[in-house]
């Protein structure tokens, strides 16, 4: 049994889950050497009186939410497309302008809500099909295509509130934002699980994965095997359109209001540096959502750690870029190609090594 256990730790170490593990691990043991108690989860009452639960474990949790999201969006975009778009960011700014709007036309309630999802899901999609039409049908470069939408995108979500900040206020807003009565766990958290067991069962109970992965391996090959490399690139667009509406609007319930020019600000940096943190290439085909996920928390926990450390704000994205640069370079290929020869090295002096104990 225990042999079992550590052939299977010793396979997971080996896989594509290796690095972001590994520096997820190093982040943990540092908080716990630096503060025993960063990890606790206390229970205490918010503003409205509701138990909740609270603690630097939950911020990290419940701050990735959105990051999450649209990882898996970027995920799923970088491996039929070999590239990144750079305008989720945008999109998403858009989205939570067209659901406030919706919002404010009339009383918010569940329908008004629902309707405001909807609609911000139509128009974020469209956009987003905008930049797939681009990669896909005229062959630009994915960061380029997205340029556009990353430069027109929030002065669009301005335009669409008439230039102003609105706010909205509703229980129901709050309860999507925060918590639920009597639910202790914050309620972005439960979309996320929700939305990734969601996006599991769609990837593992289809043939969408293979498709998506197939067009970017080889897209020649998956075109002989009768697979439209058009029609799956837009499909994954028409997927990040939904991911950046889920974020934009769980960021707006949060904050009771939409500002175009801090919504989700530089968030697609983020979510790029999850897909390779979480070992995934970013010249497209293989990918492992759980990787991505694990590396947008494993950003958020950075992030967190570093302001528990009293680092000023300013200073967050430098230190954060200085620790993402090591995770990423060692989890290269160059790196890794690397460490497979100094392992075949050191197994072949302790073979040689063997024989000649042998022969004696």
């Amino acid at each position: 049994m225990t042999n079992k256990i550590l052939n299977q730790i010793k396979k997971l170490f080996q896989s594509q889950l290796a690095i972001p593990i590994i520096a997820l691990l190093i982040l943990v043991v540092f908080n716990l050497i630096r503060d025993p108690s960063f990890f606790s989860i206390v229970i205490k009452s918010n503003n409205l009186g509701n138990t909740v639960l609270s603690g630097n474990l939950i911020s990290i949790l419940n701050g990735a939410s959105e990051l999450v999201i649209l990882s898996i969006g970027m995920t799923l975009v970088t491996s039929a497309t070999k590239g990144q778009d750079i305008s989720i960011g945008a999109a998403a700014a858009i989205a939570g302008s067209v659901f406030v709007k919706i919002l404010r036309s009339g009383s918010i309630n569940g329908g008004t809500i629902l309707l405001a999802l909807i609609f911000a899901c139509i128009i974020a999609i469209i956009f987003c099909l905008f930049n797939g039409i681009l990669i896909a049908r005229f062959n630009i470069q994915p960061m380029i295509a997205s340029l556009i939408l990353y430069t027109a995108g929030r002065p669009i979500a301005y335009w669409i509130n008439g230039g102003a900040t609105p706010n909205v206020e509703s229980p129901l807003l709050t309860y999507i934002g925060g918590f639920i009565p009597h639910i202790a766990i914050p309620t972005p958290i439960l979309i996320v699980v929700a939305f990734v067991l969601l996006i599991n069962l769609l990837l593992k109970k289809t043939t969408l994965s293979l498709y998506i992965q197939s067009v970017g391996i080889n897209e020649r090959a998956a075109k002989l095997n009768g697979i439209n490399p058009v029609i799956w690139k837009l499909v994954v667009f028409v997927i990040l359109g939904i991911c950046v509406t889920m974020a934009g609007s769980i960021n707006v319930c949060r904050i009771g209001l939409i500002n175009h020019e801090t919504i989700l600000l530089d968030i697609e940096m983020d979510a790029i540096l999850a897909v390779a943190i979480g070992g995934n290439s970013l010249g497209g085909g293989k990918f492992k959502l759980s990787g991505s996920i694990l590396g947008a928390y494993i950003i958020q926990a950075l992030t967190i750690t570093l302001y528990a450390m009293k680092v000023s704000s300013t200073a967050v994205k430098a230190y954060k870029a200085i620790v993402i640069i090591i995770i990423v370079v060692a989890g290269s290929p160059v790196v890794k190609a690397w460490l497979g020869h100094m392992k075949d090295k050191v197994m072949a002096k302790k073979t040689a090594k063997n024989v000649k104990v042998e022969a004696k």
